[in-house]
């Protein structure tokens, strides 16, 4: 049992460590379908996620924040649900891009029949 325990613990570790890395390509995979306000785009990731990718809204808040500053996303408002204007991001060409070499050289790799079969064991 004890190394059952220890397997969890170390699979936790890296689960949390691969999932904060993974919130920049859930958030781009998103508005790869469209403009998306906040909760949209929460609700996308946990669900396309199959429930392995979670964030608070705050977090998102604060990536999203940091993308527009660095011009890969941008936001226009939009009508709310009887409220104020919501934020809809969505991305830039530069985002775009950065989205498309990103996949091409980290994603794709996946593909890779070599890799697949890797995957398999």
């Amino acid at each position: 049992m004890r190394s059952e325990k220890k397997l969890n613990e170390l699979l936790s570790s890296w689960e949390d460590t691969y999932k904060k890395g993974q919130l920049t390509l859930w958030v781009f995979l998103s508005m790869q379908e469209g403009k998306k306000y906040v909760e949209e785009i929460k609700e996308f990731v946990e669900t396309k996620s199959n429930g392995t990718i979670t964030c608070e809204e705050q977090s998102l808040y604060r990536a999203l924040r940091k993308y527009e500053h660095i011009d890969v996303l941008k936001h226009e408002l939009g009508e709310g649900n009887k409220g104020p204007k919501r934020k809809y991001y969505y991305m830039t060409d530069l985002g775009q891009e950065l989205f498309n070499q990103f996949v091409n050289r980290n994603i794709k790799l996946f593909y890779y029949e070599e890799i697949r079969n890797l995957l398999k064991s």
